[in-house]
């Protein structure tokens, strides 16, 4: 099962969850997940490549690997050495194309070739852990659920809600904090807040809207103008 909402958490808490939530969409209107896909399949296995690289370099290669293998059944029975000159440019790619060449396998062996629609199921597939069940969950079948990325993780501990990278813990705070009709969106919008904004080594305080509620925000960059530059790219230039 997905996280639930656990009980007693203060009012005012959740008032501070909502402000954060409306401040993050101002700051990313027309958000989404940043990794292409136009079916379960696709984000599947996307999401199976883009460990330990970028997405923009996943989504280079996806049209170029669909094409050439549409179907779960087409990527099982794929000539390893042809796939691999495809994801060359994804890092790691002797590995990864033995990875979904397997993981093919067993959607065909287990499910017909169909993405299964549970997280029981999904996390029962090899390579497939709970944040990448619940990332296909949530934005391929549109079922609340919460993807627990190193910057969601970040994120989370920053704005006090969740010890530092306790994925579990950060999962089951952000479930607390927000209706489930929210979490999609939410996740979606940490995400992007964690890789553009609210970064690893020196998060760009100074330009981030969240400030007024973040209890972290003295750690980065203070100066607006500073912390402006350090803004990756799709993040707006004023906070």
């Amino acid at each position: 099962m997905t996280a639930e909402p656990g009980p007693g958490l203060p009012i005012a808490e959740k008032r501070r969850a909502r402000r954060v939530l409306r401040l993050l969409q101002a700051r990313y209107p027309g958000h989404r997940l940043e990794l292409d896909f136009d079916s379960p399949l696709q984000l599947l296995v996307a999401a199976t490549l883009a460990a330990q690289t970028l997405d923009e370099r996943v989504n280079a290669v996806r049209p170029a690997l669909f094409e050439r293998y549409p179907a779960a059944a087409d990527l099982a029975a794929a000539d390893q050495e042809e796939m691999e000159q495809i994801l060359v440019p994804v890092g790691f790619y002797r590995q990864k194309t033995r990875n979904v060449i397997k993981l093919a396998a067993v959607l065909v062996e287990r499910h017909a070739g169909a993405v299964p629609e549970t997280l029981d199921e999904l996390v029962a597939l090899p390579w497939v852990g709970r944040k990448t069940a619940n990332m296909v969950l949530g934005n391929a079948f549109g079922q609340p659920a919460i993807s627990v990325d190193t910057h969601t993780a970040r994120v989370a501990h920053r704005l006090g809600w969740a010890p530092e990278k306790d994925v579990d813990a950060a999962e089951a705070a952000i479930a607390a904090r927000y209706d489930r009709k929210d979490w999609i969106a939410v996740n979606q919008l940490l995400i992007l807040h964690g890789r553009r904004t609210c970064h690893a080594r020196r998060p760009a305080c100074g330009a981030c809207p969240l400030a007024p509620e973040c209890p972290s925000s003295a750690l980065g960059e203070q100066d607006p103008q500073k912390a402006r530059a350090l803004l990756k790219e799709g993040a707006p230039a004023q906070p």
